[in-house]
C-alpha cells in the first residue's frame, strides 16, 4: 500500500509539472516602450495575420528582440498598446477618454490588428456622419381654385412631388353635383434643407391649366 501511495503521489507530481511548463510556455511577456505587459499566446493569436501572432511563432526571432527578462522588445506607446491588447482579450474597443482614436488606429495598423483597424475605422466615419448638419424636412403648401369641370384635370397637374391633401367645395351648397361649384385644392411638396430655402422656389413645381 506505501508503495501504491508513493507511485500516485509520483503520478500527481509529474502531472503538476507538465501543468506548470504549460503554463510557462503559454504566457508571454512584451515590454512595450519600456512597460511590460504580460498575457497570453491564445490572447495574441486572435489574428493570425497579426505582428503580435507572429511573436508568438515564428521561431526565427533572434534574441535580440527580447530584454534581460526574456520579454519581447516593442519600441511602440504602451499607452496606446493597452487598448489593442484588451481588444484581443474580450473582443471589445475600449478607448481612454485621454486617448484619440487616431493613435490607436495607428497602432492598430502598426500591429496589423485587420479586424481592429476595420472597427476603428468605421466608428470615426460614423461620427464624422454625425457631426455634419442634418437637413430638416419641411413642407411647403400651395392653394388652387378651379371649377368642377377642372378639377380632374387639375389633380392630373400634380407631379413632381406635389401631393393633393385636400379637396373643397366652397360652391353653394358645397355639392359635388353642382357644375358651378368652386373647389380649392390644398397641395403639398416636401423639402429636406435649411430655414434659408425659400418656398416660392418650390411652387413653381406646380402647373395649372
Amino acid at each position: 500500500k506505501v508503495g501504491s501511495f508513493k507511485l500516485s503521489y509520483y503520478n500527481e507530481y509529474k502531472s503538476y509539472l507538465r501543468m506548470e511548463k504549460t503554463a510557462k510556455q503559454e504566457w508571454i511577456r512584451l515590454n512595450v516602450g519600456g512597460t511590460t505587459f504580460l498575457t497570453t499566446k491564445q490572447t495574441l493569436s486572435k489574428d493570425p495575420a497579426s505582428f503580435l501572432c507572429r511573436i508568438c511563432h515564428d521561431e526565427n526571432l533572434v534574441d535580440s528582440l527580447r530584454d534581460s527578462t526574456g520579454a519581447f522588445l516593442i519600441d511602440r506607446d504602451p499607452t496606446y498598446f493597452s487598448p489593442i491588447l484588451n481588444y484581443l482579450r474580450h473582443g471589445k474597443l475600449i478607448i481612454d477618454k485621454n486617448l484619440c482614436e487616431e493613435g490607436v488606429l495607428a497602432e492598430a495598423e502598426f500591429y496589423q490588428v485587420s479586424s481592429l483597424v476595420k472597427l476603428i475605422r468605421r466608428r470615426m466615419e460614423e461620427k464624422v456622419e454625425e457631426k455634419k448638419p442634418k437637413k430638416r424636412k419641411q413642407n411647403v403648401y400651395r392653394v388652387l381654385q378651379c371649377h368642377e369641370v377642372e378639377l380632374t384635370q387639375m389633380l392630373s397637374t400634380l407631379s413632381d412631388g406635389w401631393k393633393c391633401e385636400q379637396v373643397i367645395n366652397i360652391g353653394s351648397g358645397y355639392s359635388y353635383e353642382c357644375n358651378n361649384s368652386e373647389f380649392l385644392i390644398l397641395a403639398s411638396y416636401e423639402i429636406e434643407g435649411d430655414d434659408n430655402i425659400a418656398p416660392s422656389k418650390f411652387i413653381t413645381k406646380i402647373q395649372t391649366p
